[in-house]
């Protein structure tokens, strides 16, 4: 099992006592060289403008542009989005984005995208915020044109809503064949589809019991498709909060995490931790993507390092 940091970026209103922005960046990019530095895998930003619950003036970094300087101020570990969302972004651009964004980190870009969801981030930046469906018909199209960037010389593509003619992406990163792709999502008719089709991971969530449902739908389309399930490097989150007992720990835990947990979060003591970390094993996770309560305490990151990764 590997384990990554979901980063504080302000958007779950994580930075909201630090009003220097540039001290708020600092603290994002602290927890990133933390993570380096104590052995998790990956650090992963979310795609987001506005803030969640509600839309605020709080602190929300974009994901590229930090992404981008975490790269520099981190020297082993895997960076990427979870996720870039698709509509924010011409796919072409996206791709040489990522391209640069390898070569930045040295071949350590996971690159994430998934069709996107958020809609009052759609209608205040003035993007058209059309039906699911058709931002799932607009996601299939960006992932070819993606595809088509990293791996051709001139890159071409006719589609409905996206053409390229010609196009020219050097340097296309530094991972071979291409930059893995995470496509983000657990919807069983297109999105688990397209992961069977163009993606190298999955990011889905869900109770366990849902988590399981997913992935089995997951083994489906793969299956349909002649893809090898095994070769689908497969994520999801979880909520951490580590103390000496059960108790503890879910004190430490938000007032507004706590309506939210399942059966999935890594919340208690180190050996019913241990024990949930198994179930997701069983599952055949590859990854726990990690949101910890404080982005200014890092004593949370530095006992999950110490009690479980070697």
């Amino acid at each position: 099992m590997k384990f990554g940091i979901s980063l504080p970026n302000g958007w779950k209103m994580s930075l909201v006592d630090i009003k220097d922005p540039v001290e708020a960046y600092e603290t994002m990019t602290n927890v990133a060289k933390t993570a380096d530095e104590t052995g998790y895998e990956a650090v992963w930003l979310v795609d987001h403008f506005h803030t969640i619950p509600q839309p605020t003036q709080e602190v929300t970094f974009e994901c590229m542009m930090s992404l981008a300087a975490i790269a520099r101020d981190t020297k082993r570990i895997r960076i990427g989005q979870i996720v870039t969302c698709n509509s924010y972004r011409n796919p072409a651009l996206l791709a040489k984005m990522a391209s640069t964004l390898d070569v930045l980190s040295h071949g350590r870009l996971n690159f994430g995208i998934g069709a996107g969801w958020y809609e009052h981030e759609y209608r205040a930046y003035g993007y058209p915020f059309p039906d699911a469906p058709e931002r799932l018909r607009m996601l299939r199209e960006a992932l070819q044109v993606i595809h088509a960037m990293w791996e051709q010389e001139e890159a071409t593509f006719e589609g409905k809503y996206y053409q390229i003619k010609g196009a020219i992406n050097q340097p296309k990163g530094v991972q071979k064949p291409h930059i893995p792709i995470l496509i983000g999502g657990g919807g069983e008719k297109v999105t688990l589809k397209l992961v069977a089709q163009y993606g190298d991971a999955c990011n889905v969530g869900g109770d366990l019991k849902t988590l399981t449902h997913k992935l089995d739908v997951l083994k489906h389309h793969c299956e349909t498709v002649g893809r090898d399930y095994n070769s689908i490097y497969r994520t999801t989150g979880s909520f951490c909060s580590i103390a000496d007992t059960d108790e503890e720990a879910m004190a430490l835990v938000p007032a507004s995490v706590k309506q939210g947990l399942t059966d999935t979060a890594l919340v208690g003591s180190p050996e019913t931790i241990r024990q949930r970390i198994a179930t997701f094993e069983s599952l055949g996770i590859d990854e726990i993507i990690i949101d910890f309560p404080s982005a200014t305490d890092l004593t949370a990151i530095h006992r999950f390092a110490k009690e479980f990764i070697a």
